[in-house]
């Protein structure tokens, strides 16, 4: 039997012409299932919603301190960053504070997300680089990780350098799961990514966002992390894209990592739907591949309104937040390209 469930119909007419399927876990931070949809057990690559994760141990062995990090450039070391100007001036200033340049960053490089710089870019025929790169911030401090600690840094992306061995126990650790359990893959980027039931990465969210159960030195490095997320968001992805537009709006409850392939994670603080802190997980089963608009805008079509509908469900966003994030959802009117109104979208589930 397919276990995943409908998670989002597009509209035509009066006729169901798309339907976009997935699973969804919600769960506490002492690991009790709140709510699922479909299989909460699914497996899935967490892609680039690892990033907060694998900040961890840099920031737990004080990387921070060490190179006098600052609050936006922690956020962008957890980044899916759309390359605007602002983000590769961020970077380029922690390789400098680190004595690295982007030639030693190994993930590659592609055109920028933001439309005012992709705009440039090809207006100037510029040919991009890895600090164009929206895992950019993520390897520079990998990199700085291993300089610190004088480890090598050209195969810094190793399974067995001790670096990934430090993010993989790190994210065995916070997620409930032994590591020999964590399915190994290749990113886009080309760092380790791990893929593991959303029972157990919605956990790994509960634990980053209430880690008052957690070794000290872990707590601390966490509460540093999704402080940083929250304060500075625009580092996260970029100025009007949905996950910055969510943690504004949440000012500070709301922490929320979208990951390639249609998976998304979302941390609730505690005391935002109960005493203790929630993360939820959830992946579209068709990738949820972005769109690009006529402005040169990219979007997604089903994870904003999926992640506002859960939140709507449980009321972990007022009317009035729900209100200023009606561009991303939950239910959306469709037009084409002359304005006329084509249809709809609509979420289609209830959380169990």
């Amino acid at each position: 039997m397919y276990p995943h469930q409908p998670l989002l119909e597009l509209i035509r007419g009066r006729i169901v012409e798309s339907t976009h399927f997935g699973s969804i876990a919600a769960v506490d931070s002492n690991g009790k299932l709140l709510h699922s949809l479909g299989d909460p057990h699914t497996v899935a690559f967490l892609r680039s919603s690892a990033k907060p994760f694998q900040a961890i141990p840099f920031v737990e062995h004080g990387g921070v301190e060490h190179f006098n990090f600052t609050q936006r450039e922690l956020s962008i070391s957890c980044a899916s960053h759309e390359t605007a100007q602002m983000h590769l001036d961020t970077v380029q200033a922690m390789q400098s504070k680190i004595g690295i340049s982007e030639a030693d960053l190994q993930c590659g490089s592609h055109l920028p997300g933001d439309s005012s710089k992709l705009r440039e870019v090809i207006q100037n025929n510029i040919l991009p680089t890895s600090n164009f790169n929206n895992c950019s911030g993520k390897h520079t401090a990998m990199l700085a990780h291993a300089k610190m600690r004088n480890l090598p840094l050209e195969n810094y992306l190793a399974i067995d350098h001790p670096i990934q061995q430090d993010i993989l126990a790190a994210i065995s650790e916070m997620c409930g799961i032994e590591k020999e359990k964590i399915e190994l893959g290749v990113d886009g980027c080309s760092a380790p990514n791990f893929a593991l039931p959303l029972f157990n990465a919605a956990l790994g969210v509960a634990r980053l966002c209430d880690p008052r159960f957690l070794p000290e030195a872990r707590a601390a490095a966490c509460k540093r992390i999704t402080s940083a997320m929250t304060a500075h968001p625009e580092m996260i992805s970029n100025y009007g894209e949905f996950d910055c537009e969510l943690m504004k709006t949440g000012e500070g409850n709301i922490v929320t990592k979208r990951g390639a392939e249609g998976f998304q994670i979302i941390g609730l603080m505690p005391g935002l739907c109960g005493e203790n802190g929630v993360g939820i997980a959830f992946k579209v089963t068709d990738g949820d591949a972005s769109r690009m608009s006529d402005q040169l805008e990219s979007s997604a079509r089903v994870r904003p309104a999926v992640t506002l509908e859960i939140l709507r469900q449980l009321n972990a966003l007022n009317e009035t937040q729900l209100q200023s994030l009606a561009k991303f959802g939950p239910a959306k009117q469709l037009k084409n390209h002359a304005g006329l109104r084509t249809g709809e979208s609509r979420p289609v589930f209830r959380l169990a």
